[in-house]
C-alpha cells in the first residue's frame, strides 16, 4: 500500500532533483532530452504547439527553450544548442517558426537604412560588448538581421544548419515545424501551395517587394 506519506516524500525528492538537476550534467537532463528553438513572437505558444510543458514544475521542465526573432539559427542559438547537446543530455532539437511572422514584414536593407539614418554605423558596431572579438564583415549587417522571404524555406534552412554544424553531435535528432497562427495548427515546412493555403508565409503578403539579403536562399 502506498501511503500519502510515501507520495509526499517522493514528491519532495523529485522536486529536489528537479531543482538541482544542472549539477548532474547529462544525467540531469530535462524531462524530454529536448532543446526547442522558437520565434519570440507572443502568438507562438510553444507548449500548445508541441504538446509539452517547457517551464511548469514539477512534472514540467520538458525542454530547454531558446527564443529569438524568427526562431532562426544564430551564433547564440548554436552556442546554446552546443551546451545542452554536449553537456546537459539533450538528444533532440525541435525548431518552431510560424506564419504571420514579423521577420517577413520588411526588407532587411530598409531596416539597416533606418538605423543608419539614426546615426548608427552598422559597419562598426559591437554585437556583444562583452565579446568585442565577435564582428561582422563590412556590408553584412542586413544579412545578419535575418529577415525572411519565405518562412517555410527559412525553417528548412535552419534545420539543415543545425544538422550539419560541427558543434552539434551527429546523433541528435533535428526537426522543424511551422505553427499556423491563423488556424492554430502545427505542420511540417513545405513548398506545396495547397498545404500553405489560408496562411501568410511569404514577405510579399506584407507588401515587401524586394528580395531579402542572401541568407536563406
Amino acid at each position: 500500500m502506498t501511503t500519502l506519506k510515501n507520495k509526499l516524500e517522493q514528491r519532495i525528492s523529485d522536486y529536489d532533483f528537479w531543482a538541482t538537476r544542472r549539477r548532474y550534467g547529462a544525467e540531469g537532463h530535462n524531462n524530454a532530452n529536448l532543446w526547442v528553438l522558437a520565434c519570440m513572437d507572443e502568438r507562438l505558444p510553444v507548449d500548445e504547439a508541441l504538446g509539452i510543458h517547457v517551464d511548469t514544475p514539477v512534472g514540467g521542465g520538458d525542454a530547454h527553450c531558446f527564443r529569438n526573432a524568427g526562431g532562426i539559427v544564430t551564433d547564440d542559438a548554436i552556442r546554446s544548442a552546443m551546451l545542452t547537446c554536449n553537456f546537459f543530455g539533450t538528444k533532440e532539437i525541435v525548431i518552431v517558426q510560424h506564419t504571420q511572422c514579423g521577420m517577413l514584414s520588411a526588407n532587411a536593407n530598409d531596416l539597416e537604412k533606418v538605423l543608419r539614418e539614426k546615426g548608427i554605423d552598422t559597419d562598426n558596431i559591437a554585437l556583444d560588448p562583452t565579446l568585442p572579438e565577435l564582428k561582422l564583415n563590412n556590408g553584412s549587417f542586413a544579412k545578419w538581421i535575418g529577415m525572411m522571404d519565405d518562412v517555410d524555406v527559412t525553417c528548412m534552412k535552419t534545420v539543415e544548419a543545425f544538422r550539419n554544424h560541427p558543434l552539434i553531435p551527429k546523433d541528435v535528432i533535428v526537426s522543424g515545424w511551422i505553427w499556423e497562427v491563423e488556424t492554430r495548427r502545427l505542420r511540417a515546412p513545405t513548398l506545396d501551395p495547397e498545404k500553405r493555403l489560408r496562411t501568410d508565409v511569404v514577405s510579399s503578403a506584407f507588401g515587401v517587394t524586394n528580395k531579402q539579403p542572401d541568407r536563406w536562399s
